[in-house]
């Protein structure tokens, strides 16, 4: 298969949890491999393990992708010309490879009982010895092993790892990596129901999908050495590999765990692609974070948009080294993708996560105004609700003791609140150019800091202590809410002023 000209590359998930970072990155490495060269990206979803299978977990990693713009040429969903794109459904072809390699002399059918096994296990590991399997089946008469098959007898079939020797393989970004063959184990390639493990089926449908480029996580360099055994024992051209770097925990050691994930959900990040979306974070951003992390173009250049990851996207400038994951980067590069979105675009975006705030009403249209208020304001999408609700709700509740600057009782802020009120009272509007010049010689006649005056009305008219510009907001609030709000300000201020004179 030739290392140039159109790329055929796969991600080939396995469905058994949620998408996450480690296996999008590798997607978007393999989709922009596809688009550069012209060639195809193809989903295949790797579904043999079914002890651990989950049913959702596919259409996890198809809403995943799309989110991120990943589309796929090939896979379940839009089949091709080499599917069918699950595993599962391909298990006639796997039992056919692996009943040639014991043809030819490459693989044995093993008929240990797990009991046996377990027994092995247990004894190596109290001699300290690596776990591999001894060859007791290794040198069964070929006649005899198929007769015990066809006698219905449960077995496996396993690779026959040469004995003698090393063997080479080369991986683009890491070089050559030789192994010795005596420490590679006689791995399964069939289970004893039939369907295969990961060995024997990435690599038969690797060449038969005609896969160009390998590009896969660094777990796999372990098993690197038998995937290249078998695909010279079957007398196969080899892909172009490339084993991803690790990511590593924000501190630097050791790997992400799943424990991990589970406190970063707390702090409202996550490495699965489902939460990041849900928190409101961009595909965009979310795609510069995964590319440079393990890739870089140059030592200045930080900002990418997919078209610009697709143009200057290089196998050569991968980096083998483990990467830590920083999500100071990811609300960094969140930052800039928001700034960069056109306010219309950004309001249509905002819409879902209104509406998941309880704004059922709020449309695109609403929001427009208010984005360029926010825009530099916010980092996450969900952040915006918090922020910006205050728009849409009948009437705030602002606590009576949070109108009260500080410096000030809370007869003199009801002072400050009257006078406020009577200002707004008598302006035509509640336009930033109505309202501003008057209020701010307000401030002066009270003798007051600006922060004190604006940071009441502030909570008055918007309920809460940090909103967007004050005279901006009240512009699009309206003058009629402006003075209601101003008005429950004044009722809540006598109130306290009150209580605390009688007190």
């Amino acid at each position: 298969m030739p290392a140039d000209g159109p790329a055929r590359v796969r991600f080939a998930p396995s469905p058994t949890g949620w998408l996450h970072i480690g296996g999008a990155r590798a997607a978007l490495y393999n989709f922009l491999v596809a688009r550069q060269t012209g060639g195809q990206f193809i989903l295949r979803i790797e579904d043999t393990d079914r002890k651990r299978f989950q049913p959702q977990a596919e259409q996890d990693f198809m809403d995943g992708l799309r989110w991120l713009g990943l589309e796929w040429d090939e896979g379940p969903d839009k089949g091709g010309p080499y599917g069918p794109y699950r595993q599962t459904e391909r298990a006639h072809l796997y039992r056919q490879y692996a009943e040639q390699l014991v043809e030819q002399g490459h693989a044995y059918y093993c008929f240990c009982s797990p009991e046996r096994l377990a027994k092995l296990r247990e004894e190596q590991r109290r001699k300290k010895l690596p776990p591999r399997y001894d060859g007791h089946c290794r040198h069964i008469p070929p006649e005899e092993a198929k007769r015990r098959v066809e006698a219905g007898e449960p077995h496996v079939i396993r690779f026959k790892t040469p004995r003698e020797g090393s063997i080479t393989v080369h991986d683009l970004i890491r070089g050559d990596i030789t192994v010795a063959n005596k420490d590679i184990d006689d791995y399964i390639l069939l289970k004893s129901d039939g369907l295969p493990t990961y060995h024997l089926a990435v690599v038969v449908d690797d060449h038969l999908m005609r896969i160009t480029h390998v590009l896969r996580g660094a777990e796999w360099l372990g098993t690197f050495p038998l995937h290249g055994h078998l695909y010279r024992a079957f007398g196969w051209p080899e892909p172009v590999w490339v084993h991803l770097s690790t990511f590593l925990k924000p501190s630097g050691k050791g790997k992400i765990s799943k424990r991990d994930a589970d406190v970063f959900r707390k702090g409202h990040k996550s490495v699965l692609i489902r939460d990041l979306r849900a928190f409101g974070y961009l595909p965009e951003a979310v795609n510069n974070w995964m590319a440079l992390m393990g890739w870089s173009y140059d030592d200045r250049t930080e900002f990418f948009t997919l078209d610009d990851l697709i143009a200057k996207f290089s196998l050569e400038r991968l980096k083998p080294s483990p990467a830590a994951v920083n999500f100071k980067k990811l609300d960094h590069f969140q930052g800039l993708h928001v700034r960069a979105l056109e306010p219309g675009d950004l309001a249509r975006r905002l819409v879902p996560f209104f509406h998941r705030a309880g704004y059922p009403q709020v449309t695109a249209a609403d929001l427009l105004p208010i984005v360029p208020l926010i825009q530099t304001r916010i980092t996450t999408l969900d952040e915006a609700p918090q922020m910006a609700g205050f728009f849409f709700r009948p009437q705030v509740s602002p606590k009576p003791e949070e109108l009260v600057p500080k410096g000030l009782t809370p007869a003199q802020a009801l002072e400050v609140a009257r006078r406020a009120l009577a200002v707004l009272e008598a302006l035509p509007d509640v336009r930033a150019e109505t309202t501003e010049p008057p209020l701010r010689a307000l401030v002066e006649e009270l003798g007051l800091h600006a922060r004190q005056v604006f940071g009441l009305i502030r909570v008055a008219v918007t309920g809460q202590r940090v909103s967007p510009p004050l005279f901006e907001s009240m512009e699009i609030l309206g003058r009629e809410t402006v003075l209601q709000r101003m008005r429950q300000a004044v009722t809540l201020l006598e109130t306290l002023a009150q209580q605390e004179a009688a007190a």
